[in-house]
């Protein structure tokens, strides 16, 4: 029998049925202000390998994070749609190892995800640190975990407009130790070298920083010049691909996933993409109209890596 994800989050973080995810993701990419201002397109057929490797993804609420998180989707697309994207995932349920799921398929109400299990036996055989855990994804508690599902439908959306079935390969990651991190980071980078037939891609999933401001009734001030500073320094040391900087700077504050962004910086590193750049930056009190009170901030970034 497949195993089967279902969605945990549809109806809260993104909309319940496709015709609404559908006309929310149309909106993000129209949208001017948060949004890349045009519709997704499929410039150019890659030729060779691939010259964006993957990028950094938001994962909150598509209405907050989604403009910003198609920017990654569509350079990721930009030059035709891989064959297989890794999804490096963060965890929010107490997930303490790092867990794949080698087989089975993601359902969302866009239709059902298919799990590469040709490269996840070879991460797994090539990974001392990775494990297979259905357990991860599947059973309680961690079964409740909304950030590498909040990717999927986006993947999905622009795999539809390209007129290609995609793979995904799920890897949760809870834990953070840099040489675990490096170990991960070069396997993976190795089962891209291997698997020389298959175009992969990979999408780290990651919010910034999350800031709750002192003053809720005059908040823009703090957030100018503590949230988003605090972002910007692991922006900056992202820009420059030095990967051990960025985990520094994104553990110095509450970025929720810098294993997942130094992962892949790591095979990044590994296979000579030397470039990096951010697509876009905003704090979800900005999305919401910079209005007050503001409890609560979070950051959103979408970069990528690529070859020149």
């Amino acid at each position: 029998m497949t195993l089967t994800r279902k969605p945990a989050v549809a109806g809260t973080f993104y909309p319940r049925f496709e015709k609404d995810i559908i006309n929310l993701i149309d909106e993000s990419f129209l949208d001017e202000n948060f949004g890349i201002g045009k519709e997704f397109v499929i410039e150019t057929t890659k030729d060779g390998p691939r010259k964006v490797l993957g990028g950094v993804s938001p994962h909150a609420g598509y209405v907050y994070s989604a403009p910003c998180a198609i920017h990654t989707i569509q350079e990721i697309f930009r030059e035709g749609a891989p064959d297989t994207i890794i999804i490096l995932g963060t965890q929010h349920t107490g997930y303490d190892k790092i867990g794949l799921m080698k087989a089975g398929v993601w359902e969302t109400p866009l239709g059902e995800l298919e799990v590469d299990s040709a490269v996840c036996a070879e991460i797994l055989e090539e990974s001392s640190e990775i494990i297979e855990d259905d357990s991860a994804f599947l059973g309680f508690p961690h079964h409740r975990e909304h950030n590498i599902e909040v990717q999927l439908p986006l993947i999905q959306y622009a795999a539809k407009k390209a007129k290609k079935e995609i793979k995904i390969v799920p890897i949760k990651v809870g834990r953070m130790e840099k040489n675990v991190l490096q170990e991960i980071g070069k396997a993976i980078a190795n089962v891209i070298k291997k698997i020389e037939n298959k175009d992969i891609a990979i999408i780290a999933s990651s919010d910034m920083t999350h800031y709750q401001p002192r003053n809720p009734h005059n908040p823009e001030y703090e957030i100018k010049t503590i949230q988003k500073t605090r972002d910007q320094a692991v922006i900056d040391a992202f820009k420059k691909s030095d990967w051990e900087k960025t985990l520094i700077k994104a553990n110095e504050t509450s970025v929720c996933g810098p294993q997942t962004i130094a992962i892949l910086m790591i095979v990044a590193k590994e296979l000579g993409y030397k470039s990096a750049k951010e697509l876009k930056y905003y704090t979800s009190f900005e999305k919401m109209g910079s209005k007050t009170p503001c409890d609560y901030s979070v950051g959103y970034f979408a970069g990528v890596l690529y070859k020149k």
